[in-house]
């Protein structure tokens, strides 16, 4: 683990595209600011951790295959999607 000091208004670089800047100091915390790309997730760690942990029960989840099925027909245009033609 890298352990820096920053003071407000200064920053650190996480590679080339993301910069963490410190916005404030208080008696109750630290405020960052994160300027990050779309395509790069930012999340606080316990919301990091609830979806994955969503997406491991999602991924440990057994749906039949004809359930699957029957849930896709109900959101897919009936008349196979030629309308318009």
């Amino acid at each position: 683990m890298l352990v820096i000091t920053r003071k407000a208004d200064q920053s650190i670089m996480i590679g080339s595209d993301v910069e963490v800047v410190v916005l404030g100091i208080t008696k109750d915390g630290v405020r960052l600011g994160i300027k990050a790309p779309k395509s790069v997730q930012v999340h606080r760690l316990e919301v990091f951790e609830a979806i994955a942990e969503q997406n491991r029960a999602a991924a440990q989840a057994k749906v039949p295959l004809q359930d699957a099925a029957a849930l896709l027909r109900k959101k897919l245009p009936q008349g196979g999607g030629s309308e318009g033609r």
